[in-house]
């Protein structure tokens, strides 16, 4: 999801807590606070040596511990007012594909693709998943592309 979709339904949706799912039916806790706005810029080089590069937007998600029991959500209109801070001073890239960085004691850090966005008259929910890896040169280790994986010891990667 591009980040300028994701903001403008966050911006649209106002006092309404913002939930976020890492795992089936498992949701970040109420504690969470938005801990970082995060522009990158990804330069690599697949193991065909093909450069690629390419810009996200990280949201970086942290549970207080000292908030344990808090049973309200940050609002919609709390993370946009985040993010309007944030654009001001470093400018975000509205175009660029919007992740959310999260981890806690039980499921370990990681950046996260938004899958898709539930909206409800009471909340906004932001359904997150895992992004498998690639070979992005697949063609020189012989793997198949419906599975995009390179095995170990097959000379790809």
């Amino acid at each position: 999801m591009k980040t300028r979709e994701f903001y403008e339904i966050i911006k649209r949706s106002g006092e309404k807590p913002l939930l976020f799912e890492y795992a089936t039916n498992v949701l970040v806790g109420a504690n969470y606070h938005l801990t970082e706005v995060k522009n990158i810029l990804v330069e690599s080089v697949d193991c065909g040596a093909v450069p690629h590069n390419w810009k996200e937007t990280v949201l970086q998600l942290w549970e207080n511990p000292l908030e344990l029991g808090k049973t309200s959500y940050m609002t919609c209109a709390k993370a946009a007012s985040i993010m309007d801070k944030v654009d001001k001073i470093r400018p975000i890239d509205f175009a660029t594909e919007v992740k959310v960085e999260y981890g806690n004691k039980v499921f370990h850090t990681t950046q996260l693709n938004v899958r898709r966005i539930l909206e409800t008259d009471r909340y906004v929910l932001i359904k997150l998943a895992t992004e498998k890896t690639q070979c992005k040169a697949p063609e020189l280790c012989g793997a198949p592309e419906e599975e995009n994986s390179c095995a170990p010891g097959s000379g790809c990667c």
